[in-house]
């Protein structure tokens, strides 16, 4: 990602500071609030598993509702066009669905306390301290990009040095969260989710009205770029050339599928969040409830990169001094008046904070179950892990403020996290679906698989597709190509290392295999769940019976 233009600074006054200022005290009230109900390490790290479903939901896809996701979608709304929302409605939906109607059983039956636990139950110590160590660091590291993805807006936006911008986010992720804990976390994200919608659905709207409509868009882009680029599968036949730099194929394969299902039902930074919720009933509508919000989020981040495309013809080009990453701050400054200006700046902040804190809580909790507490002080009283719970999610504030500095060497970090997810998300994907659905898969498998699925997308990465040996549009679709490589390595070596090892014992995979049943698993339904809205099958097939409708007007 790079600086953004020097031209964004935008006339921000009192009234924007103010809103501001209250959006940071309320944020402070919240971890204030909710430290009461910490009393115990479940408490600090899952809610106690109390909270309703509506909560753990809009938390869910807030916690998703980053840097990235407001900065980086409108960026490639901008410069890939339509083809970007097959990052929510083929990237994100069908996987959804199926964390909450498949695999949220097994995580919430099985009363694990992460996603690599569910790996020591599963497969052994091996692959849970291999997925714990990799987890630990790849959380501190998107937290730190969050950060600096943060530091560079407001600099731009608002003058704010870097690092005054890193410490003060940081300062007030870290009080919040050790305060309350993971409740806190989610709580301050459902005020942050409709305090984002609160910023980008007025930039939509007048942002619509300024290039004429939605009609006046689409004629507008058909015009500059052709009208494959404002269709979501125009041009992507295998063979044909397009923007993304990938055809069908790849983006149903490597995006809808493996880097999808790796990111959205293995990263315990969502996960998390249904594992606190109160019952099995309500942890599997979590991510199904978020899925609704979910399929419209486009509309308010893509769009919005259309427009300043239309706006702005030449940007991304040397020429006009903007960068695409420079969509969103664009339309800030051009159509904003002040105090919804304020209130735009508070819901950039807001989703840049949401995406830390999402990966501190997830960090703070792996590291002392799943590292500390499982290897290097075990059986300690719960007091203590409480306390050290706090201490390391301090730990994991200060490291993502240092990492927040080192992402600052890279030029992209779009790319660069894209291409994180398809090394390790993708491989993780493929030992959880094997491993829950083939009784046979042994520990050894699980350890391998994941290694050789790992080292299989570097190597494609970094060499075959870095060195030229085989030849890949952008960067884009090398990711989509890592991800299908990842997992069918990963799952190859799983396969051949389970034929020559031995399983365990088909008594101890008990709620661990699909067909098999724990007493967690087992738990009556909570009173009102006979209402069709309580149902996760109805809400699910709901969610992809939509997301496929949402499909008809960008893909004529």
């Amino acid at each position: 990602m790079h600086y953004l233009a020097e031209g964004l600074r935008l006339p921000t006054n009192a009234l924007d500071y103010s809103i501001l200022i209250l959006y940071f005290a309320v944020v402070l009230g919240v971890g204030f609030a909710a430290r009461r109900s910490v009393k115990t390490s479940l408490d600090f790290f899952l809610s106690g598993r109390s909270l309703p479903a509506w909560v753990t939901g809009l938390a869910f896809v807030a916690a998703n509702l980053g840097a990235l996701e407001i900065l980086g979608m409108a960026a490639n709304g901008a410069q890939y066009g339509v083809y970007t929302v097959h990052w929510y409605w083929v990237g994100a939906i069908p996987a959804m669905v199926f964390l909450g109607l498949v695999m949220m059983p097994f995580y919430y039956g099985s009363k694990v306390r992460s996603v690599p636990e569910f790996l020591l139950h599963r497969y052994g110590q091996s692959s849970h301290l291999l997925s714990s160590v990799i987890f630990s660091v790849a959380s501190v590291l998107i937290a730190g990009v969050n950060l600096y993805a943060m530091a560079i807006v407001v600099e731009a936006l608002l003058g704010w040095p870097q690092w005054v911008a890193i410490v003060v986010a940081g300062f007030f992720v870290l009080a919040y969260i050790t305060l309350g804990g993971l409740s806190s976390a989610i709580y301050n994200e459902v005020l942050q989710f409709f305090v984002i919608l609160a910023a980008l659905i007025p930039l939509t709207i007048v942002g619509l009205e300024r290039v004429g409509g939605w009609g006046g868009l689409m004629d507008s882009l058909d015009a500059s770029h052709g009208t494959d680029f404002t269709s979501a599968w125009g041009g992507t036949g295998i063979g044909s050339p397009n923007p993304l730099g990938a055809n069908w194929l790849t983006i149903v394969l490597g995006l809808g599928f493996c880097l999808s299902f790796g990111y959205w039902t293995t990263n315990f930074a969502e996960v998390q969040r249904a594992l606190s919720a109160k019952n099995l009933s309500a942890a599997q509508r979590t991510p199904l409830i978020a899925a609704f919000p979910k399929m419209f989020i486009p509309l308010i981040v893509v769009v919005p990169g259309l427009i300043a495309l239309v706006l702005e013809p030449g940007i991304g080009s040397e020429k006009s001094g903007f960068q695409y990453n420079d969509a969103i701050p664009l339309l800030m400054r051009d159509l904003l008046p002040n105090g919804v200006l304020g209130l735009a700046v508070t819901g950039l902040l807001a989703a840049f904070m949401a995406g830390m804190a999402a990966n501190v809580s997830a960090f703070n909790t792996v590291f002392t179950n799943d590292i500390w507490g499982a290897y290097v002080r075990k059986g300690r009283p719960d007091e203590y892990y409480l306390l050290t719970g706090r201490v390391v999610t301090a730990i994991g504030v200060l490291c993502g403020m240092g990492t927040a500095f080192i992402a600052s060497s890279f030029s992209n970090i779009m790319n660069y996290l894209q291409t994180l997810f398809s090394f390790f998300n993708v491989p993780l994907f493929c030992v959880f679906i094997i491993g829950m659905f083939w009784k046979r898969a042994t520990a050894a498998a699980g350890f391998w698989g994941l290694l050789s699925g790992t080292v299989a997308a570097m190597i494609n990465y970094f060499w075959f597709y870095k060195a030229g040996v085989i030849s890949i549009p952008s960067d884009q679709g090398a990711n989509f190509v890592s991800a299908i490589v990842a997992f069918v390595v990963g799952g190859v070596v799983m396969v051949g290392v389970s034929l020559f090892t031995t399983p365990k014992p088909v008594e101890s995979l008990a709620g661990l295999v699909y067909g098999t049943t724990s007493p967690g698993m087992a738990e009556p339904p909570a009173a009102g769940d006979e209402a069709w809205y309580r149902k996760p099958a109805l809400l699910g097939w709901g969610a992809i019976i939509l997301a496929a409708l949402c499909y008809v007007p960008f893909s004529l």
